[in-house]
């Protein structure tokens, strides 16, 4: 039964990648934003904010820009979902001896591949504007980790948003927030330069967490109780999401 699943899964997944493939400007576009966003915070911005932490602006700001990049990608997992919702192609899947789960983990994973690659455009742009490291490559490794870990929570509600959506726009409208949230957190500036209630929440939404962790990370300092809160968040997000989803798609197919 699971070769079953995950021969299924890999037929799905090979097929949505085939899509991408055939029209990459999706990636392009999901890059395109938090690249332009990095421009200018650095160049037109960045001089004139003081973060404290002794490292260059976009040595700072780079985690923020991360988690933009990935809420901005997985906008197209609950459109490309939707799409297959209004083409018929899941009652088509209903009809053929396949694992009902592999069709929703197809688009997880085809989020988690093209979340990765815009991931990888942003960081080779970050490098090219100065961004510097010595991390080690277990600290990489669990920066990726992290990433992955922030992608599949925020597809698995990319998911729940395709399913429950009746429109196009509606279905990639929920990313808008998600975008949004890094912007009140300590991505940008610390949140001591905030006002006290918007600091309260900046220090107690899950994007903080995450942002200074990743941060600590690639910057070879400790990271203290971040990374716990941080894993917290995530692992929360993506179980509550994931059995959202999959009640919905239950319903959706019954």
């Amino acid at each position: 039964m699971t070769t079953h699943v995950l021969a299924d899964t890999g037929a799905l997944t090979g097929r949505s990648l085939r899509h991408i493939l055939r029209s990459p400007d999706t990636i392009i576009t999901t890059a395109v934003t938090p690249i332009a966003l990095m421009l200018l915070f650095v160049y037109v911005l960045g001089g004139a904010i003081t973060t404290g932490s002794g490292s260059s602006y976009i040595n700072y700001m780079l985690p923020g820009i991360l988690l933009i990049t990935i809420a901005s990608g997985v906008a197209y997992t609950s459109y490309r979902l939707l799409l297959d919702l209004e083409g018929g192609i899941f009652d088509r899947f209903q009809s053929m001896p396949i694992a009902r789960s592999s069709v929703l983990w197809a688009h997880v994973l085809t989020s988690v591949v093209a979340n990765l690659v815009s991931v990888a455009i942003v960081v080779g742009v970050a490098l090219a504007m100065g961004f510097r490291t010595g991390a080690s490559v277990g600290a990489w490794l669990a920066v990726v980790g992290v990433l992955n870990l922030f992608t599949l929570a925020l597809t698995w509600l990319a998911v729940v948003a395709g399913l429950s959506a009746k429109t196009v726009d509606g279905a990639s409208a929920f990313s808008y927030p998600l975008i949004f949230l890094p912007f009140i957190s300590s991505a940008f500036v610390p949140t001591d330069s905030m006002p006290g209630p918007v600091a309260w929440f900046a220090r107690h939404q899950p994007v903080t967490s995450i942002v200074d962790t990743l941060r600590a990370l690639y910057a070879q300092q400790p990271v203290g109780s971040s990374i716990w809160i941080a894993l917290a968040w995530l692992v929360g997000i993506l179980v509550v999401a994931y059995l959202f989803a999959t009640v919905l798609f239950e319903r959706k197919i019954s």
